[in-house]
């Protein structure tokens, strides 16, 4: 059996859960990714919804006390908030057309998605948060949702506030930055999970700033040049980025190359946090 690295955020601990391991792996669920609407993993449990990302480098292995992993790739499941995941579905299910605001749903039609039934999973969970950005009626004991514009908008500008708190805290030349400046890097934070039209077009327009200007550095593919190709999740390498289209350099460059790929890295430089660029 191959092991692999695991890193997850518990919300709780079972004392009498012998089975944990078992239990995260009947927790892997399949969802659309909201930008993409390609496949990707995530991991759910005990009401927590977490993307999970798989990270490799071309050389490298994990020594676990007297033994070695020879798969040197790192998993790592990080907190998602529900409603980035099911705004596409709930925008879909209303059916508007023009200026018709579309039609009130029940939950399990909106969350019956053709070969992804993960959503079902997630019923309680949307029928918790999604009243944030939807009109909620009942009738009996019965509730039908449709997606609300203005309410999305008002979801996205609070994490747009909590957004550029947290920047100012994280790095310091987010308090002196021009505040145009860190509002485009928010939507572009953003962007990784919004579609462009109509919520990020929406969002531009209320803050005021230029649609294509805040976009410009906005992933447009989730394999982009920096992703490894053909892998389970999405995945990026830890330093550097794959480049296939170098021609054949002499060998002092090779055998340089080599040296720098298989050195040892040391476990904290997996985990620092990836700095903005500079102009």
């Amino acid at each position: 059996m191959t092991s692999k690295i695991y890193i997850s955020k518990v919300e709780s601990i079972n004392d009498g859960d012998d089975k944990t391991a078992a239990a995260n792996v009947e927790n892997i669920i399949s969802l659309r990714h909201p930008k993409s609407d390609a496949s990707a993993s995530y991991a759910f449990k005990n009401g927590l919804l977490q993307e999970l990302h798989w990270f490799k480098q071309s050389y490298g292995s994990w020594f676990l006390g007297d033994y070695v992993c020879e798969d040197g790739s790192l998993y790592i499941s990080t907190p998602v908030d529900p409603i980035f995941i099911l705004l596409p579905i709930f925008a879909d299910a209303r059916m508007k057309r023009g200026t018709d605001l579309g039609v009130f749903r029940q939950l399990d039609e909106i969350l019956y998605i053709e070969g992804y039934p993960g959503y079902r999973r997630l019923m309680s969970m949307a029928e918790d948060s999604m009243h944030l950005v939807c009109e909620v009626k009942e009738v009996g004991s019965s509730k039908f949702f449709r997606l609300d514009d203005s309410k999305v908008l008002s979801w996205l500008c609070c994490k747009v506030v909590h957004l550029k708190a947290s920047l100012a805290k994280l790095d310091k030349n987010y308090a002196i930055q021009d505040e145009r400046e860190t509002l485009k890097e928010i939507v572009s934070i953003l962007g990784e999970y919004l579609k462009d039209e109509p919520w990020l077009t929406l969002l531009c327009s209320h803050l005021k700033l230029n649609w294509q200007e805040a976009l410009q550095n906005t992933p447009r593919n989730e394999k982009e040049p920096g992703f490894l190709e053909d892998t389970p999740m999405p995945s990026r390498p830890l330093s550097g980025k794959v480049d296939t289209a170098k021609k054949k350099s002499s060998n002092a460059k090779q055998t340089k190359k080599l040296k720098a790929e298989t050195d040892s890295q040391n476990i904290k430089n997996m985990f620092q946090r990836v700095t903005r660029r500079r102009s």
